[in-house]
Order: C-alpha cells, then structure tokens, then sequence
C-alpha cells in the first residue's frame, strides 16, 4: 500500500526541517513524499531542497493560497491514500504511517480514516499542551461545527477523483469543507485508535478571535453547502466544548 503525503509550505523556515525529518525517519517504506511550496522568500526552499534526493516530488511555484498548494499535491499523489501534513506539525513517531498501514490493511473497506493528535509548544514539540481527542466524534455533530482533525485525515485518492478536491472559495474551511463533503457520501469513514501528529500552538488555525468568527460563518456554509442542516447559533454551541478542551487539558 502506497501512502501519499503532501506538505505546502511557504516562508517555513523555522520548522520545516522538522516536518521534512518527520516523515523522512517513518519506518514505513512506500511512501510518496510531494513538497508543495508557494515561492517562498526565505530559505524554505534551500532547506527542502537539501533533501531533494529523498522526496519524491518538490514543487516551487506561485499560488492562490494554501488549499490551492493541497490541490496541486493531491493532484500529483498516486497513493492509495492521501494526507496532508503541514510545515509547522510533525508526526507523532517514526511508526506513524506504519502503524497507520497496519489499521487500513485490517480494515480494508475503510475509505478514509482518521485519527487523534497533540498541540505542542512553538519551541518545544517535546511539551504538550493539550490532546485533540477525536474518540467523541460522530457524523450528526458536524452540523455544530465538529470534524475530526484534518491532519489526521487520510482519504483514498479515489474519493478527491469523485468528489473533488479543496474549494477555493473557502479562505479557512475548505478543509472542513471537504471532510463534510465526502461524509455527506457515505464513505466509510473510521477512527484509527492513535496520536498521529504533533501540532504546534500559535499557528494560524488556532488563533485569532476574528478568525474564528470568520471560521466559523465559512462552516455554516460548508455545511449548507452539503445539505447538512445548521446555523450561526448552532455552531456556536461548540465553543463551551472547546473551552472544556483547555480547562481539562
């Protein structure tokens, strides 16, 4: 089973080392590695490209946004399945991707799995913050703003050929907008039982009190979008169940 990883980066510098030696030190052999970068301005690319013999695809090239990089690297993958890893988070263990192999091979009717992850320091992946528990998740609460956590989500290729890949129209969501649209499909979507990644703290998803309002308006029309009944007030219900998240950390 060939399992494709994508990365897009721009203007990384101060950690895209540790995501390129993150999925460079997995155990699991096959594995395609595509590196999507935006034009960076700093030495992102220098750094990459330092390790050009051991990807298998690097791109460098002007784009429309960071969902427009997913889609040039989801386009290029010839993997089975297909996941995003992002230039500031790492995985969990050199036996991530094995161990994840392990969990689809056993379940081979799985279209796309998912799995749990940590928030670390900026500065410290050693320290964690908190867990991102995806155990509670279930279909019917994504009309209140629930989705399991996309960099954990690794999906056939076959599903982003069926039923498309990230829309552009989204500047925050088209992440979550994605994962509604193929569960909206029936896939058999299932939870690998697991800490897949490491996420460090302060980056753009996990900031911002006008983020999240924007965020969160892009949600109720993803979920419209997909024929998933909500509103404003009903994924503002989720926000107790987040602040739960850092009180019981």
């Amino acid at each position: 089973m060939k399992i494709s990883i994508v990365t897009v980066c721009y203007n990384s510098a101060a950690t895209i080392r540790d995501t390129l030696e993150s999925v460079l030190s997995q155990t699991y052999n096959n594995i395609e590695y595509i590196v999507v970068d935006g034009a960076s301005k700093d030495s992102t690319l220098d750094i990459v490209n330092e390790y050009a013999g051991r990807i298998s695809t690097i791109v460098s090239e002007p784009d429309k946004g960071i969902y427009d990089a997913m889609n040039k690297g989801v386009n290029l993958a010839t993997g089975d399945f297909v996941g995003i890893l992002n230039s500031d988070d790492i995985f969990a263990s050199a036996t991530t991707i094995e161990k994840l192999v392990e969990f689809l091979l056993a379940n081979p009717g799985c279209d796309a799995s998912y799995a749990d992850l940590v928030f670390v320091e900026r500065d410290n992946t050693e320290s964690v913050t908190r867990r991102y528990s995806s155990k509670g998740f279930s279909p019917w609460k994504v009309r209140f703003g629930f989705m399991v956590p996309h960099p954990t989500f690794y999906a056939r290729k076959k599903l982003f050929e069926q039923y498309g890949v990230y829309k552009l129209g989204y500047r925050v969501s088209a992440d979550f907008e994605l994962m509604a649209r193929f569960i909206t499909r029936s896939i058999n979507l299932q939870r690998h039982d697991a800490v897949m990644v490491k996420m460090r703290e302060g980056g753009i998803s996990t900031t911002g009190f006008w983020w999240k309002v924007h965020q969160n308006m892009e949600i109720v029309r993803a979920c419209k979008e997909n024929g998933i009944y909500t509103n404003i007030f009903m994924v503002a219900m989720k926000i107790p169940f987040k602040l739960a998240s850092y009180i019981f950390k």
